[in-house]
């Protein structure tokens, strides 16, 4: 199976080697046919503290590394 990938913006650093990441898609709306934003956060481990909050990232799955982590920071991302 590959990996997914999904890129968003970091929305805090404050913990030790994680950053959280905010994830927005955008579908249409079934039966409206309205464009709809649905956001998600998810923690990825960033190994180094390189990344801050407003950067834009990507972020893959990976196997479990603490209680709330399964993603890595892949790199970052040209917005």
């Amino acid at each position: 199976m590959p990996k997914r990938i999904l890129q968003g913006v970091v929305t805090s650093d404050k913990n030790e080697q994680t950053i959280t990441v905010l994830v927005e898609r955008r579908f249409k709306h079934p039966l409206l046919q309205k464009t709809v934003r649905k956001s998600k956060k998810y923690r990825a481990h960033d190994a180094n503290n390189q990344f801050k909050v407003g950067d834009v990232v990507r972020i893959e799955e990976c196997a479990p590394i603490s209680k709330t982590k399964r993603w890595t920071v892949v790199v970052e991302a040209s917005a």
